[in-house]
Order: structure tokens, then sequence, then C-alpha cells
């Protein structure tokens, strides 16, 4: 079994408004994750101490990290992380599509890599973290599922789609992403816990989403939702154990 958790960080700023590193690994260490994938992440920036969250999360951790920067303001940068202590390699790091019409919006990207799970054993994990605007979402989901990412010929099953959709299950962009993957939430019926994650403090929304390709068996499925982790980060961490089928 491999434990994967997805988090969207908020910059380690905490719904109390104090910035904290430290709390968030606390977060992630009390999951004992295998893999954690994260969106929000600050590198250099002025506004966190030019701290590399990345690097400083995955210290803590025992982990390497992985990082694309989907904003780059001069030497300040933000964007997506990986980070595991598992052997693997990059596959892509990338700029999805922006929205012409609107073209302040926060610029987004996608983090690809590959990871030995165990026995020579690969899982492709792609990370990713979508636009606010639903033309944008549109555009950034249509880019995923197309030969850029999920038709290009880099792709291997196993493989999991996950991250911050910003967009719930009755959305087109969620329709998009579901018609060529399979929500790790089908199975729901098993998990006792509602599947919400943001926003932390009282969550009602489930737009942390995780896709899964054949050859992928989710065992279980939950939000990490104690004290600590509604104070940490305006999302609550999405947990998900997962064996690869022979």
């Amino acid at each position: 079994m491999t434990r994967i958790l997805t988090y969207n960080v908020h910059r380690c700023v905490g719904t109390d408004r104090r910035l904290d590193v430290g709390r968030v690994a606390a977060v992630i260490a009390a999951e004992a994750p295998d893999i954690v994938v994260l969106q929000e992440v600050d590198v250099g920036r002025a506004r966190t101490g030019r701290v590399d969250q990345a690097h400083r999360l995955a210290q803590r951790l025992g982990m390497a990290s992985r990082f694309n920067a989907a904003l780059k303001v001069e030497e300040e940068l933000y964007g997506d992380a990986i980070l595991t202590a598992l052997p693997e390699r990059l596959i892509k790091a990338a700029a999805l599509p922006g929205y012409a019409p609107i073209p302040q919006l926060e610029p987004r990207g996608a983090l690809w890599v590959a990871i030995d799970v165990g026995g020579g054993r690969e899982i492709q994990v792609l990370n990713t973290h979508l636009g606010l605007v639903p033309a944008e979402q549109q555009l950034q989901a249509a880019s995923l599922v197309g030969a850029a990412w999920l038709k290009s010929a880099l792709r291997r099953d196993p493989l999991m789609l996950i991250g911050d959709f910003n967009a719930t299950s009755r959305s087109v962009v969620y329709r998009t992403l579901a018609s060529t993957l399979r929500d790790a939430h089908g199975a729901r019926r098993r998990w006792r816990q509602r599947i919400a994650t943001f926003p932390s403090a009282m969550p009602v929304l489930r737009i942390d989403h995780v896709f899964v390709s054949p050859g992928v068996r989710v065992t279980a499925m939950r939000v990490a939702a104690g004290p600590l982790a509604r104070l940490a980060s305006d999302h609550l961490p999405l947990v998900v154990d997962f064996e690869l089928e022979p």
C-alpha cells in the first residue's frame, strides 16, 4: 500500500493569518504519506520571508522535492511541488494555458513525475492547480487531457492526476477530466467521512480531486480534518491509500 496526500498549503499561511511552515509540515507528517502533492507553494518570496517552502517542507519530512513555478517575478517563485523519499524522476514541468481576455489572471502550471513505489514499479503523478475563471479552467482542463499531457507519448499507466481544480463534481471541468480518468472518490459509498476540503474551518466544497488511471486500486480515502489542519491552511489535506494492480 502507498499513501499519497494532496494539499493546497496557501503559502503556509493559516486561517489565523500566521505564517508557519513547521505547522504545515506537522499536519502532513501526522498522516505519514509516501508522496506529498502541494499547491500554492512560495519559493524565495518576500511576503513569506524568502524561504524555499518546498525545500523546507521536504527537509522536515525527510523527503526530496520537485517544484514547478507557475508564477515568476524576478527571483520570486510560486507554484506546485511534489515531495517523496521514494526514487523519482521528472517527466515534465510546464505552464498551462491562460485566458487571453483577462491577461492579469494568475498563471497556472503542472508538474509531472514518475515515482518508484517498490518492486521496480512506477506510478506517474501529475500535480496541478487550475484557475478561478470557468472559461480559463476549461482551457486548462482541455490541455491536460490533450496531446501536451495525458495523450502525450510520455504517458505510462498507472497514473494519478491530482490537485486543486477549483471545480466541483458538477462542473464542466470536472466532467472533462472524469471522462479520461476515474475519480478516486467514485467508490464513495465505502468512505464514511464526507470528502470536502474547502474551506478548512467548515468544509463544504470538494474542489481538491484525485483522478486515477486503470491499474490503480484505491483502498482508502479521507480528509485530514484535525484541529491543526483546520488552522494551517484554508484547505484540508486529502489522503488516499492505493495499490498498483498486477
